[in-house]
């Protein structure tokens, strides 16, 4: 028996259902000696787009297993909306996942497919096609409905799997590497698609990926994970100019780890006083994290060679397009890396002199 759901049904407008809150409250999960979660707690407000980043190994994507019920915790809760899941089998939780391979159904055309989970829920033909197709049409791919899967391209296919998930109205929505498979232009063009879908359709997102720049361009936090820990979640540019931890200051971007000797509050380095970031040691030796944005470089003419700021020798140019990323030997510290303009670069070559000066924005430090 089918329950065909009327046309003028609210739940049938995908832009009309409000996400739900996602709580995670100290899951424990453990794989023989190895620690996957270790008390990770982590908020998610309705309708928001969380990025989950870090290593592999770190947890991530057992957290979102946990979430979707496809992986049993050795203690800790779940709540979505209020209600506590954790013991709720997966096919109980309103949860939409896509994961990093695509596993459509080789014979089912796009539609079939995105109408799966809908026709296993009893709705009927006439409502599960035309929700399909709506669906397709976000994903835009309302042209391929009667495709194969081999008819289309990863991107493509990618998409179809993304449209499934949504079709039965989850309240969370939950991506494990779903763009991992596909090459960097590609990728970009899918990871700016599923924010604008997410926006469009307005459902709580939880994003796992190793990739920071996927990560930071999409999502509204970042969370960074370090052996099954919630190292810290914030706005991307709060996460990148802001870290509270030497990890995260370490793994997000990229760092210069710099010696220097932390007094009051601030830091001497290579003749600049810089201010130190919540969380940092605030005296002694210490080893900061140092943006190589942040770091300027300007030729030395021989003969000033001996004055001012210490000179240092460049190792290495590489072209990034409009940046150069320059190595660059200072006495008495490891390489440090620049990145300067294109035009600025163009004045250095391996070894030649250069001075070597930090901007005087906030880092972190660690005690040395």
């Amino acid at each position: 028996m089918t329950t065909d759901i009327a046309d003028s049904s609210p739940t049938d407008r995908l832009a009309e259902r409000p996400g739900a809150a996602v709580q995670l409250v100290g899951l424990h999960r453990s794989f023989g000696k190895v620690r996957a979660l270790d008390g990770l707690s982590l908020d998610v407000a309705a309708g928001e787009f969380v990025a989950l980043l870090g290593p592999s190994g770190c947890g991530k994507t057992t957290a979102l297993r946990a979430l979707a019920g496809l992986d049993e915790l050795d203690s800790g809760r779940i709540l979505v909306g209020g209600q506590d899941i954790t013991r709720l089998s997966s096919n109980r939780r309103g949860m939409g996942m896509v994961f990093q391979a695509y596993s459509l159904f080789p014979t089912m055309t796009a539609r079939d497919n995105v109408a799966y989970g809908l026709r296993l829920r009893g709705v009927g033909t006439r409502t599960r096609r035309r929700r399909a197709e709506e669906l397709l049409e976000l994903v835009g791919l309302a042209s391929h409905a009667v495709h194969y899967p081999h008819q289309l391209s990863g991107g493509q296919q990618q998409r179809v799997a993304l449209a499934r998930a949504l079709a039965v109205q989850p309240e969370v929505l939950l991506l494990d590497e779903p763009l991992s498979a596909l090459d960097a232009k590609v990728r970009a063009q899918l990871r700016d698609e599923i924010r604008r879908i997410q926006l469009d359709v307005g459902i709580t997102t939880l994003f796992v990926t190793h990739d920071q720049e996927e990560a930071l361009a999409v999502a509204d936090r970042v969370g960074v994970l370090h052996a099954g820990r919630l190292e810290q979640i914030a706005r991307p540019g709060d996460l990148y100019d802001r870290p509270r931890t030497a990890f995260v200051a370490e793994f997000v971007g990229l760092s210069n780890p710099l010696r220097g000797r932390a007094r009051s509050g601030e830091l001497g380095l290579l003749g600049t006083r810089l201010p130190l970031l919540p969380g940092s040691a605030f005296e002694g030796p210490v080893r900061a994290f140092v943006r190589p944005e942040s770091v300027t470089v300007d030729p030395v003419p021989d003969q000033d060679q001996g004055h001012g700021a210490p000179i240092g020798r460049v190792l290495s140019v590489s072209f990034l397009g409009s940046l150069c990323r320059v190595r660059i030997q200072l006495p008495d510290q490891d390489p440090v890396l620049a990145q300067i303009p294109k035009a600025e670069a163009a004045r250095l070559s391996p070894g030649s002199p250069v001075r070597v000066t930090i901007r005087p924005v906030p880092v972190f430090a660690e005690p040395a």
